[in-house]
């Protein structure tokens, strides 16, 4: 079982705005919070995100470099993947592989991509 996962961000306070109300709708409750980070807790495991030190900022983030390439959650149903894809649209952010959505991992696969403020992709998956 995974313990908890870090991340670091490029601006801390886009990152809560974006990640705060996706995680809570997945039933993640807020477990630390500092100047320069913020942690969401769900049961044993939890996501950290840290602000990044300027001095680290040069090279963005692209996940088609060597580390991380997305996060997947697991939903309750398809009927939240639907609800969470349309909170995501009123919210501006963009759905990846709209031509395929909702199935874009194949047809059995149920789920919506999309990306935080750093690209950083997420995927949320049907049971």
């Amino acid at each position: 079982m995974l313990h908890h996962l870090e991340i670091y961000v490029s601006n801390l306070t886009k990152t809560i705005e974006f990640w705060e109300w996706f995680l809570t709708e997945l039933g993640y409750e807020r477990y630390q919070k500092w100047d320069s980070g913020i942690s969401w807790k769900d049961r044993d495991t939890y996501l950290v995100f840290v602000q990044a030190e300027e001095r680290f900022m040069d090279v963005p983030y692209h996940r088609c470099r060597v580390g991380l390439n997305h996060l997947a959650f697991h939903a309750k149903s398809m009927e939240q993947v639907d609800e969470i894809t349309e909170k995501l649209k009123m919210k501006g952010v963009g759905i990846l592989y709209q031509d395929k959505h909702p199935y874009a991992g194949g047809d059995s696969h149920y789920a919506v991509y999309f990306e935080d403020h750093d690209r950083i992709k997420v995927e949320l998956v049907a049971p």
